[in-house]
């Protein structure tokens, strides 16, 4: 199963991004989506669980959790927007944490538990690079990968 990791689009949605999520069996969005045009749009490739972020605002915004556990397989999922809000009782209790907020792309094994931050699919900020990643799953087995985007 390979499931793609997407955060702070920020209102945009890049092709390149699109063509890289094509074929993937799941979408995850770490917030930050800014409106629900990017979650439609995404919902077009495959089904999306996406999380409220800091700069999602309005109806549409209020009708996402702040938070989502997700099983695929026998791997358990976390999503957050923003690692500094999560508890850390509730990372113990699976095996991927996937969040975003910080536009730094990161995969990090802490113990048992895999971090996974995709980075920012959206504008440039700072030098930071514009990313997305990607979470291979077989069986109780979680892989993740960054793959970074071509701004041109």
């Amino acid at each position: 199963m390979r499931i793609g990791l997407i955060s702070d689009t920020h209102d945009l949605l890049r092709e390149e991004a699109r063509r890289a999520l094509d074929g993937v069996d799941h979408i995850v969005h770490a917030g930050d989506i800014c409106t629900p045009e990017v979650l439609d749009a995404l919902a077009a490739i495959a089904p999306v669980t996406a999380v409220r972020g800091n700069n999602d605002r309005g109806a549409w915004a209020d009708a996402l959790p702040a938070s989502a556990c997700i099983r695929f397989d026998r791997v358990s999922v976390l999503v957050v927007h923003d690692l500094a809000t999560l508890v850390s009782e509730s990372a113990s209790e699976v095996d991927v944490v996937i969040s975003g907020h910080s536009h730094r792309p990161l995969v990090e094994r802490r113990g048992s538990v895999l971090y996974v931050n995709p980075g920012s699919a959206g504008q440039r900020r700072f030098r930071l690079p514009i990313s997305i990643g990607f979470l291979a799953i077989r069986g109780s087995e979680a892989r993740a990968e960054l793959h970074e985007l071509d701004p041109a």
